[in-house]
């Protein structure tokens, strides 16, 4: 069974803040959750709450950015699809 590079990353994404949380008094199981379902965007947010403010602000912006990248390709995608390659 292969799985995908994303899940892995949210996996780790989630054991990271599932262990991390109460060191700050956080609630693991919530920050966990939340990890696992959004992936990178919590970790930073959990990072600007905790005080690593600078590191935080760089993971959220990346990976907003590459949402809207992958939003911006889906809907590029589907003009082509429907439009077609010809004027």
């Amino acid at each position: 069974m292969e799985l995908s590079f994303g899940l892995l990353i949210s996996i780790a994404i989630t054991i990271y803040l599932a262990i991390d949380a109460p060191k700050h008094d956080k609630s693991p199981w919530l920050w966990g959750v939340l990890g696992f379902v959004f992936g990178p965007i919590v970790l930073g947010i959990y990072l600007i709450k905790t005080g690593r403010k600078v590191a935080g602000w760089i993971i959220v912006i990346i990976s907003v950015l590459l949402v809207l990248l992958v939003i911006l390709l889906v809907i590029a995608g589907f003009f082509l699809v429907f439009t077609g390659f010809s004027q």
